[in-house]
């Protein structure tokens, strides 16, 4: 069962956009998938949309079920992008699967900072940058896919007073992956997450990306990619 509430979207149209698919045989594949994701997932929502391209990333219609979202998060990510808000992410594997297209925020990957830190404190690299970058994170997008312990550092600043904008989190794993993002959903911050152990690097990329195509759709600034 879904408990969240969801804000109807335009969606229902059958107008598809992949900024990622940049060829016929890529756009005629990615549209083949969505379709199905469509009949499966349902189309009435905005999350609807995250829920199917989330499915279609792990190739499991189960992961629609998982899905949680806190704050409105879709109009919440939008509006950021439309401010050119920094996306900062854990490591560089989402930083690369993040489109470049339909946006002109910068993509900031926490591994390239706070190696201080991590020696310093004993703590992973992830958990540092973020730390380090804790300045940054005031209105930004943030997106973890892989470090459960960097989205228990970013919960902890929220606390503290720490406000981005959006948080995806979708850390997958057998320690603190499930709890991360439980704690994640306690907080009032508008949020992109799953329940349970599953997620990972494909989850959170398709979430973001899917309020990225979402934002170049109602005509966002397409940034230097585009």
């Amino acid at each position: 069962m879904r408990e969240e509430s969801s804000r109807p979207g335009d969606i229902t149209g059958s107008t598809y956009t992949d900024l990622a698919a940049v060829t016929p045989e890529a756009y005629a594949i990615a549209s083949a998938s969505r379709n199905l994701a469509r009949e499966r997932v349902g189309n009435v929502t905005l999350e609807d949309r995250i829920r199917q391209r989330c499915s279609v990333a792990v190739g499991d219609f189960a992961m629609a079920d998982l899905m949680r979202f806190a704050g409105d998060p879709v109009e919440a990510g939008v509006a950021a992008l439309a401010r050119r808000a920094p996306i900062v992410v854990d490591i560089r594997m989402v930083q690369a699967g993040i489109l470049k297209r339909g946006h002109a925020s910068e993509i900031v990957c926490a591994l390239d900072y706070g190696e201080d830190i991590a020696r310093e404190r004993g703590i992973t690299r992830t958990s540092a940058g973020f730390l380090a970058l804790r300045d940054r994170l005031e209105g930004a997008i943030v997106v973890i896919g892989n470090a459960p312990s960097a989205l228990l550092v970013v919960c902890e600043m929220i606390r503290e007073g720490v406000r981005p904008a959006l948080v995806v989190g979708t850390p997958v794993g057998f320690v603190n992956a499930a709890e991360s993002k439980e704690e994640l959903r306690t907080l009032d911050v508008p949020s992109v997450s799953n329940a349970g152990t599953r997620g990972g690097t494909p989850v959170a990329v398709a979430a973001i990306n899917e309020i990225i195509t979402i934002h170049a759709e109602r005509g966002g600034h397409a940034g230097p990619g585009y």
